[in-house]
């Protein structure tokens, strides 16, 4: 399968995966959130490719700091510059801007152990497909 193709795949998995999380843990997203959950999907799948021979905790490390910058650049972007109010992380500890904080930086880390190989995966097994 074509490497755009793959990605593209990539991308529309997370992004119905993230927006399927934040049903469950919030009841509610927000559109823009989809494509942060299909940038990160894709960035956990080259995380896997670029990594190797690195121990999965490592991998999560990387992942959680990836997401935590997605996480970053679209709160700057939906929350700030356009306003629309998308997540407020202004009450909660070690937070910059209400936009990141350590915690959720944390929990993005220990979804990234599960993603970064379902990623690998998904993308090894549509690499493979005819």
């Amino acid at each position: 399968m074509a490497k755009t193709k793959i990605r593209l795949m990539l991308f529309s998995i997370g992004a119905v995966g993230y927006g399927l999380i934040e049903l469950m843990w919030r009841g509610y997203t927000h559109w823009s959130m989809l494509g942060a959950g299909g940038i990160c999907f894709m960035s956990f799948a080259r995380i896997g490719e670029r990594m190797k021979n690195a121990g999965l905790v490592l991998k999560a490390a990387v992942g959680g700091t990836i997401v935590t910058a997605v996480e970053l650049i679209f709160g700057i972007i939906f929350n700030i510059i356009l306003k629309k109010n998308v997540w407020d992380y202004s009450k909660m500890p070690l937070n910059i801007g209400g936009q990141v904080c350590i915690t959720y930086s944390f929990l993005w880390t220990l979804l990234s152990i599960v993603c970064i190989p379902l990623a690998c995966g998904v993308s090894k097994k549509l690499t493979t497909r005819r």
